[in-house]
């Protein structure tokens, strides 16, 4: 269940109730006359079916509550009601199988922005998986895919192309491109620094490196995994199962391909840098892939369950008084 606090003016909570009540697999309305100061106005509280929330978030926004008040969203880990079993079972759907499209736009729209924190955190990955590329660990380099942020923006890339939002689309470009050349140019610094002090060599970068040495050797493997990833990424993303991401970052090298672009370009191993971004750059569009299609199957796998359901409706809920 999803827990809606609504600020609507009293003009218009009639209007907003009304369209709560209406709703198919809502429960718990309750209304707070002239309690909101900021802005004026009455305090709706209503619990929704995951699987309604994102029709009704949509209605409530045609309406302009969000305009001329707000629509707050959490979600509720548990709900013990009769009430709220019946609005469930009566919301055409299933819960598991829903998107709650503008908290999906919302998540990805902050992740994908680009800034200090989120340079300094692909940076210092970056930096990590070039301490890995150089001494040939894998424990390192799987520590660096770990910390890498650049699922956001891949993920707002996605989100932007099935719902036509021209704007986000460049807004995640630009951090995802800002991001890595930021960190591939720091990294390289690194490298250099780390090379005066004795640390780095070159002699490590031309090594036999058997645990990664396939960061800069690209084959269809390495976009059948980042495609693989790009779809489990996105299932995490929009059925709120965040841990399966920690799996899709450790699966990919976009962020080891990277730090091994930046440091042979330190020691003008040009080999190894154009492989390098070959394999960024298939991993990166394999998730991007991945994630369109993904969200685009959801989208459409969603409209035939609400049809099927209308169709054949949920047997009614009897509970024993």
């Amino acid at each position: 269940m999803l827990h809606l606090r609504l600020i609507v003016p009293a003009d218009r909570t009639d209007e907003v109730t009304g369209l709560l009540e209406q709703t198919v697999g809502t429960a718990h309305l309750a209304v707070l006359p002239g309690v909101a100061r900021d802005p004026v106005g009455d305090v709706v509280l209503c619990d929704v079916a995951r699987e309604a929330g994102d029709e009704l978030i949509g209605a409530l926004r045609r309406l302009g509550v969000d305009e001329y008040g707000s629509i707050t969203v959490e979600n509720m880990d548990l709900t013990l009601s009769a009430r709220a079993e019946r609005a469930e079972e009566a919301a055409p759907g299933e819960g598991a199988d829903a998107v709650l499209w503008e908290e999906l736009t919302d998540v990805t729209h902050e992740e994908s922005t680009f800034s200090i924190t989120y340079v300094a955190f692909l940076s210092v990955a970056t930096m990590l998986a070039a301490c890995g590329v150089m001494l040939d660990n894998a424990i390192l380099i799987v520590g660096a895919m770990a910390v890498g942020p650049e699922f956001g923006p891949l993920a707002g890339i996605s989100t932007a192309l099935v719902q036509r939002a021209p704007r986000l689309v460049w807004r995640s470009l630009w951090a995802l491109v800002g991001g890595f050349a930021a960190a591939m140019v720091l990294t390289a610094g690194f490298a250099w620094l780390m090379d005066v002090f004795g640390l780095f060599n070159e002699s490590m970068i031309e090594a036999d490196r058997p645990n990664t040495a396939f960061i800069w050797q690209p084959d269809w493997m390495s976009f059948v995994v980042a495609f693989l990833a790009g779809v489990a990424g996105t299932l995490s993303l929009t059925s709120a199962k965040s841990g399966a991401l920690i799996g899709v970052a450790i699966s990919v090298t976009t962020v080891p391909a990277a730090a091994n672009a930046a440091v042979a370009f330190s020691y003008s191993d040009y080999s190894q840098m154009t492989g390098s971004i070959k394999q960024l750059l298939a991993n990166l569009g394999g998730i991007v892939l991945a994630g369109t299609l993904t969200l685009l199957a959801q989208k459409g796998l969603w409209v035939v369950a609400l049809r099927h359901q209308r169709r054949h409706p949920k047997p009614p809920v009897t509970t024993d008084a």
